[in-house]
């Protein structure tokens, strides 16, 4: 399944806000620096549909904020 995500980096609390069926806006409490941001939203999405971190990948977007994401 691919989703859109707009990731929120840098946010006071983590979480996931679903817009629709294929939309979320996810923030996380890591910044946007080496990647750190990406590994949390992978984190918490994973825990949000109940799989495995790997299960998750970032498939485009992985320096901006809008994310096109799989999960398998």
């Amino acid at each position: 399944m691919k989703i859109f995500v707009k990731a929120k980096p840098g946010a006071k609390k983590e979480e996931i806000l679903k817009i629709d069926e294929t939309h979320y806006n996810v923030s996380v409490k890591a910044a946007a620096k080496e990647g750190k941001s990406n590994a949390a939203i992978i984190k918490a999405l994973a825990k949000y549909f109940d799989v495995s971190a790997s299960c998750v990948e970032i498939v485009s977007g992985k320096t901006s904020k809008q994310k096109i994401v799989e999960i398998i």
